[in-house]
């Protein structure tokens, strides 16, 4: 594995598929015109953006004109929230969320805190699931408002999106599912889903665009003002090349070998958790991502495992990417219950379709290595203080 990357962060973000990119490159070269405009070349553009758009929504089984092109998952994220909380706020202020949330999701409602709204914080159990009880008590006649992710980032756990769906739809509240890290790689039914985030980067696409999944007759405030872009509901310029770009990723990721990813997935967990004590696999086993991996060792700092790692070749991550420069352990491990200790020293390996049997056998290989040369310097050698 000399001089090659094994690139296990796809969590993070992905490798951009040639295909992807072949269908962009035109609209950086050729077709350049605004699609606003009534000129032909900009007519092009135009209908390169309404097939983006139809394309996505029946990749996701979605009603026409129901998506909507943003920069990215964080701004879906922000506009969902900040857009029925003002959208509503005549029938309440009371939003349910998990502590468990990306950060683009806790931030946001954290802000809203601050401006006269309420957010109640769902525990989640050793696995990361919510309560569907503990969600069913926390429902006020102000909530508005209910926003689970479909799959954590960090642990790769999957929430019961259709439970989630009815309870909020039995009780007349709007839901939200940050579906970033989910998309593709989960069925997802949008029956009693109000609003979805997705992002491209994340199904080897561009960076730079996401978008927002709005059910017809969602009541909800724009987030950007200006011309009447995205149906009148996003101003700005279309980022033209990087809206056909994500539609045709997502079309490529929807046929992507889930079962031979979770194949090596399997192999890797097993791999780690037979050859090293006390390595213990964060999430649930079987209701997780199919490409997710993410496993703490007693005795050990996150950072420095992935140090050795990448002096090998191999890039891996230590919580989640929006965060990996705090020295604060991940807070989705806290709330999972899990010692401050312990939590500091997670790694997440995240596997794509790139991902071959070669590379998990050498980092099967590898990490007893690392953790037994970090367990020999530590401070804790190894023994309870």
């Amino acid at each position: 594995m000399e001089d090659k990357l094994i690139y296990l962060d796809n969590a993070a973000t992905t490798k951009i598929k040639l295909e992807v990119l072949d269908v962009m490159l035109p609209y950086f070269k050729e077709y350049y015109g605004n699609p606003s405009a009534l000129y032909d070349l900009a007519q092009i553009n135009k209908k390169a953006v309404d097939e983006a758009r139809a394309l996505i929504e029946r990749s996701l089984n979605a009603e026409e004109n129901s998506i909507y092109f943003t920069s990215g998952g964080s701004e879906a994220d922000n506009w969902a929230i900040k857009g029925v909380a003002i959208a509503n706020k005549f029938k309440g202020n009371h939003i349910i969320t998990s502590k468990i949330e990306h950060h683009a999701v806790l931030h946001t409602l954290q802000y809203l805190e601050k401006h006269g709204f309420e957010v109640t914080y769902l525990d989640v159990d050793k696995f990361g699931f919510i309560s569907l009880e503990e969600l069913k008590n926390s429902i006020k006649d102000t909530t508005i408002l209910i926003t689970i992710m479909a799959a954590n980032n960090e642990i790769g756990t999957i929430q019961d999106l259709n439970a989630i769906g009815k309870i909020a739809k039995e009780h007349n509240i709007l839901f939200h599912t940050d579906a970033v890290q989910a998309v593709s790689k989960m069925d997802i039914d949008l029956t009693n889903i109000d609003l979805m985030s997705i992002s491209a980067h994340k199904i080897h696409g561009p960076k730079g665009i996401g978008a927002l999944y709005i059910k017809k007759g969602t009541k909800i405030d724009n987030l950007i003002h200006g011309g009447g872009q995205e149906l009148n509901k996003r101003a700005g310029n279309e980022n033209v090349a990087m809206m056909v770009g994500f539609a045709k990723a997502l079309e490529l990721s929807l046929k992507e070998d889930k079962q031979a990813i979770l194949k090596l997935r399997n192999k890797l967990i097993d791999g780690i958790l037979n050859s090293i004590p006390e390595s213990y696999l964060n999430g649930d086993r079987e209701k997780r991502l199919y490409n997710n991996v993410n496993i703490s060792f007693h005795y050990v700092e996150g950072e420095a495992i992935l140090l050795l790692l990448n002096k090998e070749g191999i890039a891996a991550s230590s919580g989640s990417a929006c965060t990996s420069k705090s020295l604060e352990p991940s807070h989705v491990l806290l709330a999972l219950g899990v010692d401050y200790d312990l939590a500091h020293s997670s790694t997440r390996f995240t596997l794509s379709e790139y991902t071959t049997e070669d590379e998990i056998d050498f980092v099967i290989d590898l990490m007893p290595k690392i953790i037994k040369r970090l367990r020999e310097i530590s401070p804790l050698n190894g023994k309870e203080e």
